[in-house]
């Protein structure tokens, strides 16, 4: 019986401790981003970004639940342009994503506002790069993470590089056709 109390103690002590250390080395400010390199021009992947509908034709997110109620408005392809989602899923939730910022062939920067499971803000970027014939895309996402959400980073960054990686291989697979 001590021996299973000494072991119990251990693994929460762990928790504990870890939860103290990511609190204090992992700061407010949480930036996560992805490259891939796709075999087509700028323009053709601006075709794919420069929407919130087109990018919803890639968008990971859009599987997880595909009843989920979709409102756009704003000018497509301008900045404006914005789509609220809403799903019953919590892993889909709710929430709204704009275009803030657009330059041609090189650059969209988005706002999201999370609204469900939980509120938060976020930004976005998608940078296009030439690489040769084909162009490199880099997905970004910039936020401020309250103590729990730091405590969960190593979660988040796993999840962020399994979401992002799908999205960009949709993004190619659409791009490249």
């Amino acid at each position: 019986m001590k021996t299973i109390l000494k072991i119990i103690g251990t693994v929460i002590l762990l928790i504990v401790l870890y939860a103290v250390i990511a609190m204090l080395a992992f700061g407010k400010n949480y930036h996560y981003e992805k490259s891939m390199v796709i075999n087509a021009p700028q323009k053709k992947v601006w075709q794919q970004i420069s929407s919130m509908k087109a990018f919803n034709q890639w968008n990971p997110w859009m599987k997880l639940d595909p009843g989920m109620k979709l409102v756009y408005s704003g000018m497509t392809g301008q900045v404006g342009d914005k789509y609220c989602w809403e799903s019953k899923d919590d892993d889909a939730g709710a929430g709204c994503q704009e275009i803030k910022e657009l330059v041609p062939y090189q650059r969209q920067k988005t706002e999201m506002i999370f609204k469900k499971p939980f509120e938060g803000q976020a930004m976005s970027e998608m940078i296009l790069s030439p690489e040769g014939n084909a162009t490199k895309v880099t997905w970004t996402m910039d936020t401020e993470q309250d103590a729990m959400m730091k405590i969960l980073r190593p979660m988040m960054d796993y999840q962020m590089g399994k979401s992002y990686e799908e999205g960009l291989s949709n993004l190619k697979e659409l791009a490249e056709k």
